[in-house]
């Protein structure tokens, strides 16, 4: 059932912020638990619609789960995966279709994977490709898809694209192929799989690095020595796990964008995962001079952890998303559209054409938004350009289905002229289903 989110404008916004647990780390702690060669334990997963999906689709496969308590779960993996007597509905989740499948290509199963409408409309020819390359039977350009899995043989595939769900999918399905499959891409994406395939045993190798390298970091210095080229032997027994999901830093960037446009906001963010193929969004704040600090680093199963403070910038600066800088932020540019609009200058976003075919056309959706806010706004294929400051109105905005386009319309809303209202707001269960909740206790009016 359709609901409406109305937000009015706040004075500031301060205190501390555990927000949701990392969905990708979600999605894959469950996945790869079914391929360990013990039980594993996952706490403070997150309990969103997408993350839900995957655990559904597991357990059709054979993966058995117990709650411990409400935030730990016990996952035993099967003795061998058994064929589901329906479709594997994926629901709103591409990482689990797209990870999912790369997991099945190996094993002697007759799948098919469905997903609801707007996954439905999603590209899946870019898994199918190598997949079919390695051996195993792909169906399908967008869902439904079939995929009857083969004994694999491995490849070195260069991705047209930097997107971390094509590569996971080529590394879990080179994880049984014969011989070593490489993956490179144009710029680095996101390496989740990759450190926690290598955290459970698996020999996960960089081009042109230690195998080995230091896990902590969140600027682009910090990453500028990591290859996009990377290979997985075949590994067949990987080692069961205890892993704790940090915050999730996609989630959080709503309010770390609000803390640097409302006047005297000071936000303190807990258990944040900061894999610096993540945390472009710092490197956007240090463009924009919004003050931060990053402390207390630590490691969950290869997956650098911390915490950050984040406040009010007086004079916002323009800022450039670009090139290998995409990928690390990918998620965050709805909402980083939405800080555009206060720079004093032109900022720029290019080479994000990536954002055309996820849960919405995301370019245009955040585009019109921001007009009917009052922004002024250039698209490209590829990006946009917003001009600023802009002192923004309240608009009716239309979700569309997309859990990001409405979370980033109402933090536009925390700073607009009037009551801003958004349709579809059932969505923002997807991946963050405390949003609301968070957004009022954090709120000073």
């Amino acid at each position: 059932m359709s609901t409406t989110l109305q937000i009015n404008p706040v004075v500031t916004l301060e205190g501390e912020l555990r927000g949701p647990s990392d969905k990708s780390l979600t999605h894959r702690s469950y996945m790869f638990a079914a391929i360990a060669n013990g039980e594993s334990v996952v706490r403070q997963p997150l309990r969103g619609e997408d993350c839900e999906s995957t655990l559904r689709c597991m357990g059709q496969l054979g993966l058995r789960h117990e709650w411990l308590s409400p935030s730990e779960v016990r996952l035993i993996p099967p003795t061998e995966w058994r064929q589901p007597n329906t479709h594997l509905d994926c629901g709103n989740s591409g990482t689990t279709m797209r990870l999912l499948s790369g997991l099945l290509a190996s094993r002697e199963l007759d799948c098919t994977l469905i997903g609801d409408a707007s996954l439905s409309r999603r590209p899946m020819k870019r898994i199918g490709e190598p997949l079919r390359l390695m051996g195993a039977v792909f169906e399908g350009d967008t869902p439904p898809i079939r995929i009857v899995g083969r004994h694999l043989k491995a490849i070195d595939y260069r991705c047209p694209v930097a997107s971390a769900q094509i590569k996971s999918c080529c590394l879990l399905a080179g994880l049984r192929a014969s011989g070593v499959t490489t993956v490179t891409e144009p710029s680095l994406s996101r390496d989740h799989t990759e450190r926690m395939l290598r955290a459970m045993g698996a020999h996960v190798v960089r081009s042109g690095e230690n195998p080995e390298p230091d896990p902590l970091g969140t600027t682009s210095s910090k990453i500028a020595h990591l290859s996009p080229s990377v290979a997985i032997h075949p590994t067949h027994a990987l080692n069961p796990f205890e892993f704790t999901v940090p915050a999730d830093i996609s989630s959080a960037a709503f309010f770390i964008v609000a803390a640097a446009i409302l006047q005297n906001a000071r936000l303190t963010l807990l258990d944040l995962s900061v894999n610096p193929t993540r945390t472009g969004i710092f490197d956007v704040l240090e463009q924009a001079r919004v003050p931060f600090e990053i402390g207390n680093y630590r490691d969950e199963l290869g997956e650098p952890v911390a915490d950050a403070v984040v406040g009010w910038a007086r004079d916002l600066q323009p800022f450039t998303i670009e090139g290998s800088l995409v990928p690390r932020l990918i998620d965050e540019i709805p909402v980083l559209a939405v800080l555009a609009t206060q720079c004093a200058g032109t900022c720029i976003i290019r080479d994000a054409r990536e954002l055309r075919v996820k849960e919405s056309d995301r370019i245009e959706l955040v585009a019109d938004g921001l007009r009917r806010m009052g922004a002024i706004v250039e698209t490209f294929e590829d990006g946009m350009a917003i001009s600023g400051p802009t002192a923004l109105r309240a608009a009716t905005i239309e979700a569309n289905g997309d859990h990001r386009i409405a979370m980033a319309f109402a933090i536009a809303g925390l700073i607009a002229d009037g009551t801003t209202t958004i349709h579809g707001a059932e969505t923002i269960a997807t991946s963050y289903p405390t949003f609301e909740s968070d957004l009022m206790r954090l709120s000073i009016v």
